[in-house]
């Protein structure tokens, strides 16, 4: 079982307009945007790597990822680092976003699967989808929105 179907806290952050969600497992802090240090010869997913406290940590634009769309930043931008499992290690990573909104206890069973057409993601990348107000929050999969090309780019970034 995944951490994702322990855990029913999600973050959640709107971007392109849309309501997401990411399991709060994963999350590892939300900081403030700021300046991403372009690294030559990434993918358009990729906008470069962020020092936190030392480290470089790649940062993916998801607007790029989802709708092949770069997300226009603004005061309200953050960038959600999270962290995925990779084999026997943990690849961290920062993704930027719209805007953070809360974190939400969402029960197992309210849970709906994703639609197999009308998304405006690939239905690949959603783990389900929450009602929520009049509308829905998508839940991600992050195990699964990055590809094992983005996890090796990724690395690759971590280790400059």
């Amino acid at each position: 079982m995944s951490s994702t179907e322990l855990s029913r806290q999600f973050l959640t952050f709107q971007l392109a307009g849309d309501l997401y969600g990411v399991n709060t497992g994963c999350v590892r802090e939300i900081i403030e945007y700021g300046a991403v240090t372009a690294v030559p010869m990434l993918p358009p997913t990729l906008l470069g790597v962020i020092n936190l406290r030392g480290a470089a940590v790649p940062v993916m634009d998801l607007g790029m990822r989802f709708r092949n769309q770069l997300t226009e930043t603004s005061r309200r931008s953050c960038i959600v680092v999270l962290e995925t499992q990779v084999g026997e290690g943990a690849q961290v990573f920062g993704v930027v976003v719209d805007a953070v909104c809360e974190v939400l206890e969402i029960a197992a069973d309210t849970i709906e699967p994703a639609p197999r057409f009308g998304a405006s993601v690939r239905t690949d990348f959603i783990l389900g989808m929450a009602k929520q107000g009049q509308g829905f929050v998508i839940l991600l999969d992050m195990d699964r929105v990055l590809g094992e090309d983005d996890l090796a780019q990724l690395a690759d970034l971590s280790a400059a």
